[in-house]
């Protein structure tokens, strides 16, 4: 088996990494991460919501369904709740006027999304070997060259330089935090990417 990039796909797009750490920046002085989902060392803050429903940015709505292998059987389950990604479709109004209202309307214009996230992995911590529902979008912010994202058996780094990369999270996959900074994505759920 040959190892390929083509799961992680970088767009044709690009915004100011400096305006990207001044948003996050700004967000998490309105608002620190929801840690109550009561998983170790990963937090996110929504920045869209279903339209009137700022419930729908709390809890487990903030990781939504994924799949799992959790022990040496390999047998599959399901985690967490099932989300409607496409009725996630207002900017939150605490974050108006940051440079995150300027990259969500950039994004919906150019893709069908469903939640946008801020999230959060701390450092030496790693997530479950998973997989989502549909693809991701993910802006780094703030990282470091140990935070690598694992697609399949193909490891990358993705630097924090403005760039969009769409990962093909519909396959087994992980993202782990091998450094001692935090790192922060912006992180997005595409409704209408296809992988080759």
């Amino acid at each position: 088996m040959s190892l390929t990039f083509n799961d992680f796909q970088k767009q044709n797009i690009n915004f100011d990494i400096g305006k990207l750490k001044k948003a996050c920046d700004d967000v998490l002085k309105i608002k620190g991460f929801d840690i109550s989902l009561g998983i170790p060392h990963f937090a996110g803050i929504s920045l869209n919501q279903i339209p009137g429903d700022p419930e729908s940015t709390m809890g487990s709505k903030i990781r939504g369904v994924y799949w799992t292998k959790p022990d040496s059987t390999g047998k599959e389950v399901s985690r967490d709740v099932g989300i409607d990604e496409s009725k996630y479709t207002e900017f939150v109004k605490d974050f108006r006027g940051t440079y995150f209202e300027n990259v969500y309307e950039k994004l919906t214009k150019k893709y069908k999304l469903g939640r946008v996230r801020l999230l959060l992995k701390e450092p030496r911590s790693t997530l479950s070997w998973h997989r989502d529902p549909e693809p991701r979008l993910h802006i780094p912010i703030y990282t470091n060259p140990g935070a690598i994202m694992v697609v399949d058996n193909v490891a990358k780094h993705l630097p924090a330089d403005g760039s969009v990369w769409i990962t093909n999270n519909t396959k087994y996959h992980n993202a782990f935090n091998g450094g001692e900074e935090n790192r922060v994505h912006l992180v997005a759920c595409v409704l209408d990417y296809k992988f080759n």
